[in-house]
């Protein structure tokens, strides 16, 4: 795995063009980073419910300061998507949060208006070069930017890709189960997910979906019911992008510790382990959603069933 190293816990204010075009190679295939916003979010013991004071103390030394602040608390989180170039083609792995959505239950994403499209340039890609938009849930941080508001109304923000939705989620957040997301899930359906539908460019799947000869959408449900992982496959080298399964590395220690956003905390824990369990068997290379610092880590089985960090990965450190 060739890297490159950058300083990723800055704010977005405080990263350059070259920050945001750092990459690493795994294999034929390239990763970058886009990130839309980083910064303190919620207390630990409330995103990771179960865990503990003294699992958060007891780590200090090394979540702070890119995944907790210990003065205050707070988890650290960013929105990025990932870009994966691939077979030719370019891919998004979830597209954040977006601008001016209704997001009433969700105050930090309610009628947001930040820079994604700017990030997203500066690792050279524009909207009409994207080939493949990947949601592996359907959460307002993960499908924000499919689409984007023209006129007045809300059409696909890459207009020549194919937008690959787990089918589970599409039916639990949509019309078919009466939008059973509530409120929120109903708005996000509406304006992220039902635009892209009408222009045909919307691809639902289940149980595992192949991309191309390097990439596999696999399911991994919990989070949501279609809550879903990319593999990456090239050369001697492995990745996951687990998406939501880790909202911060903690959950690696504590596998059975769900998210206060997990729609079934067990399963999701059921899954979370089987995705450790390989990605430590494999030496894959896990990329959460949401991580700060490095982005991405390499995990170890531990004595009893557990699991520790092997290491984080150099290229976004």
């Amino acid at each position: 795995m060739n890297t490159d190293r950058t300083n990723a816990d800055r704010t977005n204010a405080d990263r350059t063009d070259a920050d945001r075009t750092r990459s690493v190679m795994l294999g034929d295939v390239e990763v970058l980073r886009a990130v839309e916003w980083q910064g303190p979010f919620l207390p630990g013991h409330q995103l990771v419910p179960g865990g503990g004071a003294e699992l958060w103390e007891g780590n200090a030394d090394w979540l702070a300061p890119h995944h907790w602040q210990p003065e205050s608390g707070l988890t650290v989180l960013v929105l990025q998507t990932w870009v994966i170039r691939s077979a030719g083609r370019t891919v998004l792995v979830d597209t954040g949060v977006g601008n001016g959505r209704e997001r009433p239950e969700s105050p930090a994403f309610h009628h947001r208006q930040g820079d994604f499209l700017g990030p997203l340039a500066a690792v050279g890609v524009r909207p009409e070069e994207v080939d493949v938009v990947i949601n592996t849930h359907l959460h307002a941080d993960h499908v924000g930017w499919n689409t984007m508001e023209v006129d007045g109304e809300w059409v696909p923000t890459f207009p020549n890709a194919q937008y690959l939705l787990p089918a589970a989620d599409d039916f639990h957040f949509g019309p078919g189960s009466g939008y059973r997301g509530g409120p929120e899930g109903r708005l996000i359906h509406q304006d992220s997910i039902a635009p892209v539908d009408r222009s045909g460019q919307l691809v639902r799947w289940e149980g595992t979906h192949r991309i191309d000869e390097h990439l596999v959408l696999e399911s991994a449900p919990g989070h949501t019911p279609g809550s879903s992982v990319l593999r990456v496959e090239s050369g001697g080298d492995r990745a996951v992008f687990v998406g939501d399964l880790l909202h911060s590395p903690v959950q690696v220690l504590a596998p059975s510790c769900s998210s206060c956003f997990c729609a079934d905390p067990a399963q999701a824990a059921t899954s979370r382990r089987r995705i450790l369990e390989r990605a430590a068997d494999r030496h894959e290379l896990v990329v959460p959603s949401h991580f700060a610092g490095a982005g991405a880590l390499e995990v170890r089985r531990e004595p009893g069933g557990g699991f520790g960090i092997e290491r984080w990965a150099a290229a976004f450190a």
